[in-house]
C-alpha cells in the first residue's frame, strides 16, 4: 500500500509573506535605533508646560484664572559650565487672571499677586496695573513670574494679594505719559514719611503756591474725617527740618517740585488709624489724582504736609 506523499509548503507562495515580515522588521529595529540614539545624546524632546489646579478665592474683583508652569527638563547627561548669566532666567511661569469691575464708575486696578512654592512660602511678587475697566465689564490679561535665581523654590502655586482701585480718571499716568493737564502727580512710600513729587510735562510754565491739597481716603475711597492735615511738620518732629514758608514756584517744561508728608505711626489709647488712598491736587482748580500710599498714622490723628519746593535736577 502506497503512503500519500506529505505536502511541503510551496516557496513562491510563501515568498511575499516573508518580505513583509522581513521589511516590517527591519522598519521597527530601525526606529528603536532612532529614539535610543536621541535619549543617548542628552537632548531630549521639549515638554510641554502644564496647567496647575487654581483654587484662588480671589480679592475685590479679581481673581486668578489660570497658571502655567513649565514642566521640569529631563536631566542632561553632558556637563555644563555655570556662568553669572545662567544664575536667573525666566522662570516660564504664567498665571492667568481676570478682573470684574462690579461699581459704577470705571476705575483704574493695580493687583500684586503673589507667586508661592509648595509649601506656601512666597516665591516673588509681580504688580499688574489694569486700567479703564468699566462698570460692569471684566477684563482679562497675564502675569509672569518672571525671572527667579536658579536657587529658588520651584513655583507651584499663585493668588491675588493685594488690590487697589481708584477712579479711572484720578489715576496717577503711566510711567512716559503726559496727562492733558501737563502736569503729572506720583507718590513714593516710607514709613513717617512720603514724598509727593509734581513734574512738569507740558509745554508751559507751571505756577504753584504753597501745600498740595489733600483729602485722605479709607478702602472704599469716602474721606477719612479723624486725621487732622497741617501745614508743615513741626508739630509732628523737628526731624524734617524747619518748617519753610510757602512761596511760589514756577516749573519750566522738564521741571519738577517736591512736597513731604510726615507722620508719626506711634500708637497710644484709641484705634489705629491706616489711610489707604491720598487724593492730591497739585493746587486749587487742579485735577485731582488718587495715590494709594497706606499711610499708617497709629493713632496720633495728625498728618504734616510741607509745601512745594523745586527739585534739584
Amino acid at each position: 500500500m502506497r503512503r500519500p506523499t506529505p505536502l511541503r509548503p510551496s516557496f513562491a507562495s510563501t515568498a511575499p509573506l516573508l518580505s513583509a515580515l522581513a521589511a516590517t522588521a527591519l522598519l521597527l529595529t530601525a526606529c528603536g535605533t532612532e529614539n535610543s540614539g536621541a535619549g543617548n545624546s542628552g537632548a531630549g524632546t521639549a515638554v510641554p508646560p502644564s496647567a496647575a489646579q487654581v483654587d484662588d478665592p480671589g480679592k475685590d474683583g479679581v481673581r486668578i484664572t489660570s497658571l502655567t508652569l513649565p514642566s521640569p527638563s529631563p536631566s542632561p547627561t553632558r556637563s555644563y559650565s555655570v556662568s553669572a548669566d545662567s544664575l536667573a532666567t525666566d522662570s516660564g511661569v504664567v498665571a492667568g487672571y481676570e478682573v470684574t469691575n462690579t461699581g459704577t464708575e470705571a476705575m483704574t486696578y493695580s493687583v500684586v499677586f503673589t507667586f508661592m512654592s509648595g509649601d506656601g512660602g512666597a516665591v516673588t511678587n509681580q504688580t499688574a496695573t489694569v486700567r479703564d475697566v468699566d462698570p460692569g465689564k471684566t477684563v482679562r490679561g497675564t502675569v509672569r513670574a518672571g525671572q527667579l535665581p536658579s536657587a529658588a523654590p520651584r513655583v507651584t502655586q499663585a493668588k491675588v494679594l493685594q488690590v487697589t482701585k481708584v477712579p479711572a480718571g484720578e489715576a496717577p499716568t503711566e510711567p512716559g505719559t503726559c496727562p492733558a493737564s501737563g502736569v503729572r502727580v506720583s507718590a513714593d512710600e516710607g514709613d513717617a514719611a512720603m514724598g509727593l513729587r509734581l513734574d512738569n510735562c507740558g509745554t508751559r510754565d507751571y505756577t504753584v503756591k504753597g501745600y498740595p491739597l489733600l483729602e485722605l481716603l479709607d478702602n472704599d475711597l469716602k474721606p477719612v474725617d479723624s486725621v487732622e492735615i497741617l501745614d508743615g511738620s513741626g508739630e509732628i518732629t523737628t526731624g524734617a527740618g524747619p518748617d519753610e514758608q510757602p512761596r511760589p514756584v514756577t516749573l519750566g517744561p522738564g521741571e519738577s517740585a517736591t512736597a513731604a508728608l510726615v507722620w508719626r505711626n506711634t500708637t497710644g489709647s484709641g484705634t489705629p488709624v491706616n489711610v489707604p488712598y491720598v487724593r492730591v491736587r497739585a493746587k486749587a482748580g487742579a485735577a485731582p489724582v488718587t495715590v494709594t500710599p497706606n499711610l499708617d498714622l497709629g493713632t496720633t490723628g495728625k498728618l504734616g504736609v510741607r509745601p512745594w519746593e523745586k527739585a534739584e535736577r
